[in-house]
């Protein structure tokens, strides 16, 4: 689905994709780094697009976020502060699926998930198997990493621009 998703975009590295087991559960995620700016985050729960996303997807956004950022500072590749989530998000395309015995989803739509328990499963997977992905294959880790950096430098510039403008006015 995610080479599906980038079938037209410059593509950084091949799917990363990892499935575990937990409980009577299962998460299958797979991501992929493009060269441009949007973020394509899916979620779904049980086969159901959850379009609102939810808890699962709130716990891979901080798992990834600090995985990239723990990453960064181990290998001294971050020169200032740390990258936002927004930095880390930029050209990513994933896909989040659970499968779970008991969703409780908000509203009547079904469109976000609620189970408070997930954003902490979700989270200690994907740090545990995005941080050996990036022990394993440091030059995918360094691709993304630069893509952060420069979605970083780019916020910087803006924020600064945009300082200028209101002191001059």
């Amino acid at each position: 689905f995610v080479k599906w998703i980038n079938k037209s975009k410059e593509v950084l590295h091949k799917p990363v994709y990892f499935k575990k087991d937990f409980d009577s559960s299962v998460i299958e995620v797979a991501i992929q780094y493009n060269s441009g700016y949007q973020e394509n985050i899916f979620g779904f729960v049980n086969t159901i697009n959850t379009v609102e996303g939810g808890t699962h997807v709130f716990g891979f956004k901080t798992a990834l976020t600090r995985v990239i950022n723990d990453y960064s500072k181990k290998k001294n590749l971050l020169k200032n502060e740390s990258f936002s989530g927004d930095d880390v998000r930029e050209g990513l395309t994933a896909i989040i699926s659970l499968k779970i015995p008991e969703p409780q989803f908000e509203g009547q739509t079904k469109t976000k998930l609620g189970n408070s328990e997930i954003k902490g499963f979700v989270d200690s997977i994907v740090t545990s198997a995005l941080s050996e992905f990036f022990e394993e294959n440091p030059n995918v880790a360094r691709k993304i990493v630069s893509k952060a950096e420069a979605a970083s430098k780019a916020r910087m510039a803006a924020k600064k621009a945009k300082d200028l403008v209101r002191r001059k006015n």
